[in-house]
């Protein structure tokens, strides 16, 4: 948790430093674009270029990402809000409320979870907060471990269920919409390219978030109690720190939110987004390859003695396998 907030200060930092230097002080709104992480994105990265690095740095980038987004979204509800209407934002937390009750009893219908879902989320946006903090809000009621004698808990069952439409559907569909970036306007690609916005969005998602990730998981582990998992060193999570700059769909919302729709501003932000996200999976998916090239037996964390590290990325679908 803590990397994750290192991971978000330190870009927001870079990113209203080089702004403010490059003379575009009025990008300063956009301050939260290079915080955020794109979990799907990231995750496919190191499912695909991964195999046979250890599940704790796997562990780790879920951690990492969920608490990066769970702040993100803090951040829209928080500075991205410009009004508030507390009855429709009541009605929003009663039905999530319902919503909570329901999905925990025995045997909840998706036929009504759906449409509870979408009355929460009509509520929520038309209170002035985003959309989406309703969907957070309504995952956290769902059950995260076994109940009325289920062997699966029931966030992992709905997971399953929604991952395909997620993925499949929503996501595409989003990007598509979101990543329009028209390079013929305005100038052409080198005045888009040129703007302040960009070097600080590629800046912050691409050295940023190295430095806040690896930097503050130092410090904790050098003044605090707390250790990484057995086998794991700083240097072996430079790949996951690299792959938590795809801000992609996260950092595309919250641009869409920072400017006005069509603006320089707007225009310059997702071509740096998308930019920064490929820089970011480029460089994530080479230093993963050559981590795991290295010996499964190697001293992974620099200490002189082998480690014992006995389960890697990419083990569990081999056994599925066999």
């Amino acid at each position: 948790m803590l990397a994750a907030v290192g991971g978000m200060v330190v870009p927001a930092a870079i990113y209203a430093v080089l702004v403010v230097a490059l003379g575009d002080s009025s990008a300063l709104h956009g301050w939260a674009i290079p915080t955020a992480t794109d979990i799907a994105f990231a995750l496919a990265v190191l499912a695909v270029f991964g195999k046979g690095l250890p599940v704790a740095i796997r562990t780790f980038l879920l951690t990492l990402a969920v608490v990066d987004d769970l702040l993100a979204i803090t951040v829209i509800a928080v500075f991205y809000t410009s009004e508030i209407h507390f009855g429709y934002l009541a009605a929003s937390l009663g039905v999530i409320a319902l919503f909570g009750w329901y999905v925990r009893t025995r045997r909840p219908h998706w036929w009504l979870l759906v449409p509870l879902f979408a009355v929460a989320w009509t509520f929520m946006h038309a209170s002035g907060v985003h959309a989406t903090v309703a969907g957070v809000l309504m995952g956290f009621t769902v059950a995260a471990r076994p109940t009325h004698g289920e062997t699966e808990s029931r966030t992992h069952y709905y997971e399953h269920w929604v991952k395909p439409w997620s993925q499949g559907i929503a996501l595409p569909v989003f990007a598509f919409f979101s990543a329009g970036v028209n390079l013929v306007d305005g100038g052409g690609p080198g005045e888009l390219l040129g703007q302040p916005i960009v070097a600080a969005i590629v800046a912050g998602l691409v050295v940023g978030k190295v430095i806040g990730v690896l930097g503050t998981t130092w410090l904790v582990t050098r003044v605090t109690p707390l250790r990484l998992a057995q086998g794991i060193g700083v240097r072996d999570l430079l790949p996951v720190a690299l792959l938590a700059g795809i801000g992609f769909t996260v950092s595309l919302l919250i641009a869409e939110l920072s400017f006005e729709h069509g603006s320089e501003h707007t225009l310059g932000a997702k071509a740096a987004i998308l930019l920064a996200s490929v820089i970011a999976a480029v460089l994530g998916a080479f230093m993963l390859r050559w981590d795991a090239r290295q010996e499964r037996s190697a001293d992974m964390n620099r200490d002189d003695v082998p480690d014992e590290v006995t389960s890697y990325i990419g083990d569990e679908q081999d056994r599925e396998t066999h």
